[in-house]
């Protein structure tokens, strides 16, 4: 719009979608069950919708011929709504005279309207809560906008979805509102009814009321009991850990109380659907759970990949009254996932942080590391997240130490499977198509030891910046040359990964296997290093 010297503001047949800012929606809807917007506000948003219609009807720009329907949303600080209008304009009659009245029988004659209960959308932070109704029909409605524009995108819906969730997990976090994360049940803030204001207004935490009995929280000491529908076990919290993402614990069988293990515990099942809710917990609780047992029913043994020891769904005090035909009882806890792995570490996250990732770390890491993925790539699976997070550090016993790659709820295990998206530790390729190609994996674990390699994080705070970054970096050799102070190996290594970033040829991993190994074995003590086992 602003590349229109004659119109700097822009046209009205520039507009896609219109966002209809009134300091009262909530307060003036109707005491229906679903609220509608007043009749103002609504006779309001037609006529605008109207005149971008007439607009994109004489415009003599290029529009696409499925911009026939308008999305008007209405929002306040803490309501919004949706008005949809179509229909043929060819049948307007229109009167220099009376343009109002020519415009009003038009919309009551010859237009299709649909509209939105109003409901609550923007949370504490000031962000849509993507678990309410009224929050996905402003943002399927700004989605569809853009693809009747611009077509249909290449990232679905979900892969935008889970993209945004890590961010807003981020920032409560960093506000310190991790513990209100599920307070209401289904992952979403409480809320409490404030005067019209036209801005958005943060709801102080002091005043928001919570039913301690909605809210699973796990402290060490506590025991929590998990069904599969065949047994039960009993698991004691041992710590409460937190990645940056998500809360998880270490924690051991009550069977066996000498051996830890991680314990991940899942959102409750009564949200709308995982794809909008927490998606971090999501991944790592139910799609990590399917990945591996995949991964076990193919007979995908490796040390350097977690074991399944357990999953099921979370035992709550009280009698349960799940029906018959399914499905869950009324209380919060019943049917929460849990997924319980081992072995246990300490994540190259923190090691980076205490100082203790050094060289030799490193050429460990880079070494376990692809022997995780040719094991998992021997199957056709990918594990589509690698970073500092997603490796830990094992002690086992008077042995070295060895690195074992987890998270794997990202894995692509078919073609329809999207990896995570980071600026920093993803590939090229899942940057620029939403999808791995066949050395995405090990480019992807060179980005993860050249940042834990002591240089700086650079600021990447768009797709187009982390792609130029890796644009600039590979042809200065930025990333060799530093890798080169870990290893002569290591360095080569990525410049083999650079060749391959974008072909269909897959990584030969046993020869960088051995060559790794021949390294570790003549720097450590000599002895055997494992490469893969399947």
């Amino acid at each position: 719009m602003l590349k229109n010297p004659r119109h700097p503001q822009g046209k009205w047949d520039d507009i896609i979608a219109f966002a209809l800012l009134r300091p009262d929606i909530g307060g003036l809807t109707s005491a229906d069950e679903d609220p509608k917007p007043s009749t103002s506000i609504l006779g309001e948003a037609l006529f605008f919708a109207l005149r971008v219609l007439l607009a994109r009807s004489i415009s003599r720009s290029n529009i696409p011929l499925s911009l026939n329907s308008v999305f008007v949303l209405l929002v306040d600080s803490q309501y919004g709504g949706v008005v949809k209008i179509e229909g043929d304009l060819s049948k307007l009659e229109f009167d220099l005279n009376n343009v109002y009245e020519s415009a009003a029988a038009w919309i009551k004659n010859h237009s299709q309207i649909a509209i939105s209960p109003v409901d609550r959308i923007w949370n504490k932070l000031g962000n849509a809560n993507w678990g309410d109704i009224g929050a996905l029909q402003v943002l399927y409605a700004t989605f569809h906008s853009i693809s009747q524009y611009a077509g249909t995108p290449k990232n679905t819906i979900e892969d935008l979805a889970a993209d945004h969730s890590s961010r807003l997990q981020a920032r409560r976090i960093e506000r310190q509102l991790e513990d209100n994360t599920r307070v209401n049940g289904n992952g979403l803030f409480r809320f409490q009814h404030r005067t019209a204001s036209p801005e958005i207004v943060e709801v102080q935490e002091e005043s928001i009321k919570v039913d301690s009995r909605k809210s699973l929280k796990l402290e060490a000491g506590s025991i929590l009991m998990i069904d599969d529908a065949t047994w039960q076990k009993g698991y004691q919290i041992d710590e409460v850990l937190n990645d940056g993402e998500i809360l998880f614990y270490i924690a051991s069988s009550l069977e066996d109380p000498g051996k830890s293990l991680f314990l991940y515990v899942g959102s409750h099942p009564s949200q709308l659907e995982p794809a909008w809710q927490d998606m971090n917990l999501w991944y790592h609780v139910q799609r990590q759970t399917k990945v591996l047992s995949v991964m076990k029913q193919k007979g995908i043994s490796s040390k350097y990949i977690p074991e399944l020891s357990a999953s099921g769904r979370v035992v709550h005090p009280g009698h349960c009254r799940k029906p018959s035909t399914g499905g869950n009882c009324d209380h919060p806890w019943c049917g929460t996932p849990v997924l319980v792995t081992t072995p246990v570490g300490q994540t190259v996250a923190d090691m980076v942080r205490e100082g203790r990732f050094g060289p030799d770390e490193a050429i460990r890491c880079c070494h376990d590391c692809l022997s995780a993925l040719s094991a998992s790539a021997s199957f056709g699976i990918r594990h589509g997240d690698i970073r500092p997070e997603n490796v830990i550090c094992v002690k086992s016993g008077m042995g070295r130490p060895y690195y074992v790659l987890i998270g794997w709820g990202h894995a692509i295990l078919e073609e329809r499977d999207r990896p995570a998206l980071n600026l920093h530790f993803s590939s090229t390729a899942a940057l620029q198509e939403g999808k791995l190609c066949s050395a995405s994996d090990a480019e992807s674990l060179v980005y993860m030891l050249y940042f834990c390699s002591g240089v700086d994080f650079p600021v990447l705070d768009s797709v187009e910046g982390a792609l130029q970054w890796r644009e600039t970096s590979w042809s200065r050799r930025l990333i060799q040359q530093k890798l080169g102070d870990i290893s002569a190996v290591v360095k080569a290594f990525a410049d083999y990964v650079d060749s391959l970033c974008g072909t269909p040829y897959p990584v030969v991993y046993e020869i960088w296997l051995r060559r790794l190994k021949k390294q570790i074995s003549e720097e450590g003590s000599g002895k055997e290093v494992e490469t893969t086992s399947s």
